[in-house]
């Protein structure tokens, strides 16, 4: 059985995950969510799915966002980083020596501070918007048909809302989501795109 995240240790010494927008502005924003039409880079939530760390190249980027959003308060000090490393606190799914992690969290500790590079995402939700994924998914159709034609790049949006929600990536749900003909997804989808769903599919 997977061992459950302990995302309760991180609140206890309140260590900071997760950072809306900051610099850029919402092309529409109501109470429940933020719309970006040409996409934000600017948005960081980790932990916020079921998902875990599978690759140490995920596991460096989840560190150097948790240098990024803590720095204003003082560097975390390495024991958050190894708490995180540790597969028996259900963050990751595999086990890393000694060696190489503390490798790892000196190189962060070097060239952090920047913010890492990030997927661009379109529609944010709101903390206890007290939406279901159905209403989510409902919302995010609506919002990149009404600003996208269907190309790779509306693919891709859906394609990381399905993985934010937790959903199985396929054909079908993608061409729901943004409510054309599974025909009209397999014309622009690319190989590129479907090695990514590989990958995320990997991750629930």
């Amino acid at each position: 059985m997977s061992q459950e995240r302990n995302i309760k240790w991180l609140n206890d010494r309140r260590v900071v995950y997760r950072q809306f927008p900051i610099n850029d502005k919402p092309t529409i924003e109501t109470d429940k969510y933020m719309f970006f039409e040409n996409g934000t880079h600017e948005h960081y939530s980790l932990f916020n799915t079921k998902a875990k760390i599978t690759t140490y190249k995920s596991l460096k980027w989840h560190f150097l966002v948790l240098y990024y959003l803590n720095q204003e308060n003082g560097l975390l000090p390495s024991h958050v980083y190894e708490f995180i490393a540790n597969k028996d606190n259900g963050f990751v799914t595999f086990f890393i020596s000694k060696k190489v992690l503390n490798d790892m969290i000196d190189d962060v500790f070097n060239i952090g501070g920047e913010p890492p590079i990030n997927k661009i995402r379109k529609v944010i939700f709101k903390d206890y918007s007290m939406l279901t994924i159905s209403e989510k998914l409902s919302i995010v159709g609506k919002l990149i048909g009404r600003s996208s034609r269907i190309d790779a790049e509306a693919i891709y949006q859906s394609m990381l809302d399905l993985n934010d929600f937790g959903k199985h990536i396929c054909i079908g749900r993608i061409a729901g989501l943004l409510n054309v003909s599974k025909r009209t997804i397999y014309r622009h989808i690319n190989d590129e795109l479907k090695q990514e769903i590989k990958i995320l599919n990997e991750e629930i």
